[in-house]
């Protein structure tokens, strides 16, 4: 049985239900961060700020709601939530029509409660972090006969989180490694799966909050893992399990996983802010983080960046005044060998091998 929960099929078909809803996020490159991360690097970073919600979680929940049948979508839906996704389910509800309900835990961020309630959808404050709100939906889906849209465990949320990688790679087809911020893997497993079909081979990294580390935990074990906790001012990568839809996937297809601490995500928020002034939350610049922990040594590379955030700063924070940023960062595959006259980070560009993070080494 196949690890992969899509296929490339599954997201260009989500592209197709997002079409009439939501444009395609730019990709842009900033001298200044280059600069900063230093060794020959570019950084291409992908603008998911710029969605209507500020976050590429709108794009799991198009993509989800317009997968419904209609007599489903009318009954109303349901997800739970830190912020991100409960705002993308809310935009998108709205949006075609219907009803949502966003459950989040008690003593959840109050601006981005506010923000879901802006939107015109029930919400249910219980449990004391994710996992328990899950509980708390599941326990609606039963009573009310509502629809579920997890975050992480659906088929459609995972194929509309691929679009915005394959945007990335139609517009840039050279770049050289891809690195996703993980809460649950959605955004992760949908590059996977684009990467695999359209640049089979290029390398994928993933970065979790230190605090919050079950999956990057199983991913180096080998066996799902689940925390008793999970504490880090990164509220969109403060999950404590792993979860089955994306946790194959993520073993088998990431060439390496870290972590990032804290203090790591806030300075690289803070970097973002001075060099693209946007603002990513704690999410978004995890992925940051993990590129400066395992790619300075590597010249003549570029690196892809997707930015989730907010904050309250990729996965919700407000990037440049009226943008908020959903950035996460895609790295490019490091080379080495031949000079080239060519710029660096271009493809045809290489430089001396990479030290080896010591997040890609795994554990079987």
């Amino acid at each position: 049985m196949s690890v992969w929960p899509i296929t490339i099929d599954d997201v260009r078909a989500a592209r197709e239900r997002l079409r009439d809803h939501l444009a395609p996020t730019p990709l842009r490159a900033y001298g200044t961060l280059d600069a900063a991360v230093g060794g020959g690097i570019r950084v291409l970073v992908k603008h998911e700020n710029f969605q209507p919600t500020g976050a590429f979680k709108v794009r799991n929940a198009v993509s989800a709601l317009t997968a419904l049948a209609p007599a489903a979508r009318a009954r109303g839906t349901v997800a739970a939530t830190r912020g991100n996704h409960g705002l993308g389910l809310a935009w998108a509800a709205r949006a075609l029509g219907t009803t949502a309900t966003v459950c989040v835990p008690v003593g959840n961020n109050p601006d981005k409660n506010a923000a879901v309630r802006a939107l015109g959808v029930r919400l249910v404050e219980e449990g004391r972090d994710y996992d328990e709100s899950v509980k708390a939906a599941e326990r609606l889906v039963r009573e009310e006969g509502l629809a579920m849209v997890h975050s992480t465990n659906d088929a459609a949320v995972v194929a509309g989180a691929g679009t915005l990688t394959l945007e990335m790679l139609e517009e840039e087809p050279a770049l050289d490694a891809l690195v996703y911020s993980v809460g649950g893997g959605s955004q992760a497993v949908g590059g996977l799966t684009v990467a695999r079909a359209l640049r089979p081979g290029l390398p994928v990294y993933a970065v979790q909050a230190a605090g919050a580390s079950a999956i990057h935990d199983a991913w180096h074990r080998g066996e799902p893992v689940s925390h008793p906790s999970a504490d880090t001012f990164a509220d969109g990568l403060a999950t404590r399990n792993t979860y089955p839809f994306t946790f194959g996937a993520l073993r088998e297809g990431l060439a390496g996983f870290v972590t990032a601490t804290d203090a790591q995500i806030a300075e690289a928020m803070r970097l973002l802010l001075r060099t693209t002034h946007t603002l990513v939350e704690g999410a978004g610049a995890a992925g940051l983080a993990g590129l400066l922990a395992c790619a300075r040594p590597s010249p003549a590379v570029r690196w892809g960046s997707s930015s989730p955030g907010r904050t309250s700063t990729s996965r919700r924070s407000s990037a440049s005044s009226a943008a908020r940023s959903e950035s996460e960062p895609a790295a490019t595959r490091r080379r080495r060998a031949r000079p080239s006259s060519g710029r660096a980070g271009r493809g045809s560009a290489r430089g001396p091998r990479r030290r080896r993070c010591s997040g890609s080494r795994r554990r079987r």
